[in-house]
């Protein structure tokens, strides 16, 4: 159960089930210091133990495990905890990936000088838009080219042709938001643009 926080997965579900620490343990047939020393993550509880504690709510064994991402949407994110969808050579960030439901995909962009998404145009469903933070970029949407800096923006329908180019000799950062999310956590499509 590395990297798993039982204590604060139990407490969230008992609290939901507006238990105290006293009632749930009376219920469960446990003390309750059990419910506490648990919850404090002080001792880990035996398979059993806890599947008696979660029938007294009632929870089951897989919506305890498999609920600690739906139940805690995380709101905060560290620069470090962006996930990297890039090619290697773009770097795209994405925030909140394993975010359930998540219905749009805000990604931190980097274009190193000469970063090129492609002479064949990207296509998706869709619509986009971002600012350049900093650098240049040329954008090229169905046809027209524009050179953007910082501060200059974009939004268009996703279905139309387009390229990203840093045709600068710096990097381009942009923060850019897509919707519906073309990808998830980076195990499938690599390009949003």
């Amino acid at each position: 159960m590395s990297g798993f926080d039982v204590g604060a997965r139990l407490k969230q579900l008992r609290l939901r089930a507006t238990l105290s620490q006293r009632e749930l343990a009376k219920r469960a047939g446990v003390t309750n210091s059990t419910i506490s020393l648990i919850e404090q993550n002080s001792v880990s509880p035996s398979v059993s133990s806890l599947k008696k504690i979660l029938d007294a709510m009632p929870v089951s064994i897989s919506e305890f495990f498999a609920g600690e991402q739906a139940s805690h949407e995380r709101v905060f994110y560290r620069a470090s905890e962006l996930t990297e969808i890039g090619d290697g050579q773009l770097s795209w960030r994405l925030v909140g990936a394993r975010r359930p439901n998540r219905s749009m995909s805000i990604i931190h962009e980097r274009y190193p000088p000469g970063a090129d998404t492609g002479a064949d145009m990207l296509e998706h469903e869709g619509e986009e838009g971002g600012v350049v933070v900093a650098g240049t970029i040329e954008l090229t949407v169905d046809g027209e080219a524009r050179l953007l800096t910082a501060g200059d923006a974009y939004y268009f329908d996703s279905r139309l042709p387009h390229r990203f180019r840093n045709v600068s000799d710096g990097e381009c950062v942009i923060v850019s938001a897509n919707n519906p999310p073309s990808f998830s956590d980076g195990s499938g499509e690599r390009h949003h643009h």
